[in-house]
């Protein structure tokens, strides 16, 4: 069974999401402010922390990278912010997705159905690749080389192994975004610039000049190995 943690400060909010998840099978703890969250996280687990960034003690992202310094476990923000640079913010430090007050309770659950999906483990065989001073392990999940540590969120992963799957090929932007996010996602090109950016980011020598993650301008990416 499916382990969600909510992080919120407003008890009604938190009351809806586990009647309705409960409702739908899943365990749900709950915390309401950031240290609660950091605390909780080490000891229930979670497979997936739902969590608003204006908690009464720290910001969200503190907590996400937080969580991120030790764990994968997915992330969706859900949070009455809705400005361009609260959701980037919140993707560079480790979110997977990012919700916005008010939302729909049908919304939600398809993004956690979605996440869920994109961190089982891939049937295709395990292979490894290099980009820049990293080898990417794909069945262990590990990145080595370069001169500091990488960590990848569940997406971030989803994403690279496509690509590394089919070095050379030209993967279309619809296809990578119904593969990665699901089908309702299929226009939601931002998130591949912003995703992309960040493996960049993390695993390019100069992400500025890529050589490795690339975009084909107006129809998609490719792995060049």
């Amino acid at each position: 069974m499916t382990r969600i943690l909510v992080v919120d400060d407003e008890p009604q909010i938190v009351r809806a999401l586990s009647i309705n998840l409960r409702a739908r099978k899943y365990e749900v703890d709950a915390a309401p402010d950031g240290v609660s969250a950091l605390r909780a996280a080490t000891r229930v687990r979670p497979d997936l922390v739902v969590l608003d960034l204006g908690l009464p003690d720290m910001e969200g992202n503190d907590v996400i990278r937080g969580l991120r310094g030790w764990t994968t476990v997915p992330i969706i923000v859900l949070s009455g912010r809705s400005g361009n640079q609260d959701k980037v913010s919140a993707l560079d430090a480790g979110a997977d997705d990012y919700i916005t007050k008010p939302f729909s309770i049908d919304e939600l659950l398809a993004r956690i159905r979605a996440v869920t999906r994109r961190v089982q483990p891939a049937d295709e065989a395990p292979i490894t690749a290099t980009i820049g001073d990293h080898t990417i392990d794909l069945a262990a999940r590990s990145v080595t080389g370069g001169d500091r540590d990488v960590h990848l969120s569940p997406t971030e992963w989803q994403l690279l192994e496509h690509l590394l799957r089919h070095p050379d090929k030209l993967l279309g932007r619809t296809a990578l975004l119904q593969d990665v996010w699901g089908p309702q996602y299929a226009t939601e090109t931002n998130y591949l610039r912003q995703y992309m950016a960040r493996l960049r980011r993390k695993l390019e020598t100069d992400p500025a000049h890529p050589r490795h993650l690339l975009t084909e301008p107006g129809m998609g990416y490719r792995y060049r190995p």
